[in-house]
């Protein structure tokens, strides 16, 4: 019986024992988490993607980006050639990635409070960054900085590019460059500073670009440009990225309510509540989480105190419910998934609608069923599994958890 209930509720049992897995700690990254509490955290969503972009983790694992995958804070993402990705973050905010560009989010906290921050650093080619709500709520700490600038935002749409010495020419000296779009940026480097408005392009030479002298030193100013350089070309999604960003511009992303402050029941929070999308994108993340074992992802979709059971076939043909507490799911399951290969999964449907007594103005509470075929090889055997799961996901400080969870087998 517990096979077939491992089977059946294959997919928390994943959830679970990477929720385990998370709270081993890592020796090698002990020292760097005792000074950065945000190493770890969960920073963006994938939203959009083309060709091959990876992240990898501070131990050095690589992992092929895709849509619905979450991003962590400390993880390197590293645009190919031919590799495009937009990264939704927490806070609402877009960072669209392009070609050959490799950064990484190096703090970040979106708990809408005046301590939310967001400091990219970009190591080598360009993004295009449209802030969230953490421009509103820490401007000081919304941040890019490259190897030779920190440019610093005014609410914006902006897109900062690290040329690095190999792509460098005669007309676009090795450094960073910065274009506005919307808003404005301020970009510093050498203990000078320049705002940069609408339309127009900053720039900051690298210090390796050229020899540094007392006579030259006033080269390495930030300044603006006449012109925009050619190399600042639209991305694959940018014609979506500009609709968002004029979104945001007409109505800025709002950091979450203050615990115990009530949320005013308007019509454009009505018109905001929508189950079945909230409901499909959940689930878009969970599978992205689960098919890049991605532990922390995972973690950051479930309530502490979630509740799980399972509702397997019984040998005489009748049923068995068996209800797990987190601890028992963890236990019973490491082995099960060490043991599961070729693991696939196809969703029949998926059903989202508001929890019995859940207003639109209030829209907290979510019940979203789906009907899944999952199938693979569990201890060296095929198996194949079709099955009902039900969630209750509650909206907690911003975000969609699930407090419920229960699959059955069909």
């Amino acid at each position: 019986m517990q096979n077939t209930a491992h089977r059946a509720f294959g997919r928390l049992f994943a959830m679970a024992a990477l929720l385990f897995a998370t709270q081993t700690p890592l020796p090698l990254l002990a020292q760097e988490a005792a000074t950065n509490p945000d190493l770890g955290k969960p920073f963006a969503t994938v939203t959009r993607i083309k060709g091959e972009v990876t992240a990898t983790s501070k131990q050095g694992a690589p992992r092929k980006l895709k849509e619905g995958a979450v991003i962590h804070v400390g993880e390197t993402v590293k645009a190919a050639a031919n590799g495009e990705a937009v990264l939704k973050t927490n806070d609402a905010g877009m960072i669209a990635v392009r070609p050959d560009a490799e950064f990484v989010p190096e703090r970040y906290a979106a708990e809408g409070k005046p301590t939310d921050r967001q400091v990219l650093r970009l190591v080598t080619g360009s993004l295009r960054v449209i802030s969230g709500w953490i421009s509103q709520t820490n401007r000081s700490e919304h941040k890019v900085v490259t190897p030779s600038a920190t440019i610093g935002i005014r609410g914006t749409d902006h897109e900062p590019y690290a040329l690095p010495a190999e792509k460098a020419s005669e007309q676009y000296v090795q450094g960073t460059y910065d274009k506005v779009n919307r808003g404005g940026t301020t970009l510093e480097a050498s203990g000078g500073s320049v705002d940069i408005d609408p339309g127009k392009v900053g720039f900051a030479r690298d210090p390796k670009a050229g020899k540094r002298t007392r006579a030259l030193f006033t080269i390495l100013l930030p300044t603006l440009l006449d012109k925009v350089p050619e190399f600042y070309v639209p991305g694959a999604f940018d014609a979506e990225l500009d609709r968002y960003s004029a979104s945001q511009e007409k109505q800025p992303a709002q950091p979450p309510l203050v615990k115990g402050q009530a949320a005013p029941a308007t019509k454009a929070a009505a018109d905001a509540c929508k189950p079945q999308q909230i409901g499909e994108q959940w689930l878009k993340r969970f599978d992205g989480a689960l098919a890049a074992r991605d532990s922390k992802a995972v973690l950051a979709l479930f309530a502490d105190d979630v509740k799980a059971s399972a509702t397997v076939r019984t040998n005489n043909g009748g049923s068995e419910t068996i209800d797990f507490s987190r601890d028992e799911m963890v236990k019973s399951t490491l082995e099960a998934i060490a043991n599961l290969q070729d693991y696939q999964q196809r969703r029949l449907s998926i059903q989202g609608k508001l929890a019995a007594g859940e207003s639109e103005a209030a829209c907290k509470r979510i019940e979203l069923n789906s009907v899944v075929i999952e199938q693979g090889k569990m201890g060296g055997k095929p198996y194949r599994i079709e099955a009902t799961e039900d969630y209750l996901l509650e909206l907690r400080n911003g975000d969609w958890l699930a407090t419920r969870a229960s699959t059955s087998q069909r």
